[in-house]
């Protein structure tokens, strides 16, 4: 798997993330790379995160989404906070699957951020896909 930058975020004051801090005892612990263009990272969920038994739970595939839209956003330079966010569920995800999951951003405004992330299986199967609108909050040169 290729090496790319982290996300120019502060870690220390994050770390208690759901989405992606690392000493929050129950949060996903997302870690996303960027490639220029895309972030990416890999999830597999426990049954910690399960709704319907076997099942992930639809708002932790939500969740997912969201942090994966944010880090678009704050790769491109930019922090953001959620203004609308749409989400399509096109499978159930099981427990213990490895999830791929990917975003980008689709448009950028002097206010507005707009991006895209697909949850996807190993053989490309779509789990869920998502869309949302970010507000800027503090524009990084």
């Amino acid at each position: 798997m290729e090496t790319w930058p982290k996300a120019p975020i502060d870690v220390e004051r994050n770390e208690l993330c759901f989405g992606c801090g690392k000493k929050n005892p129950i949060g996903l612990k997302l870690d996303f790379k960027w490639d220029g263009k895309i972030a990416r990272t890999r999830f597999t969920p426990t049954e910690f995160y399960q709704g319907w038994a076997g099942m992930v739970h639809g708002g932790i595939l939500n969740s997912i989404l969201d942090e994966a839209m944010a880090y678009a956003a704050i790769f491109e330079g930019a922090s953001c906070i959620t203004a609308r966010m749409e989400t399509r569920i096109r499978r159930p995800a099981r427990v213990g699957e490895e999830l791929l999951v990917t975003s980008s951003v689709t448009r950028k405004s002097r206010k507005l951020i707009n991006t895209k992330a697909n949850i996807t299986l190993e053989n490309g199967t779509l789990v869920a896909e998502g869309t949302s609108s970010q507000f800027i909050i503090k524009a990084e040169p």
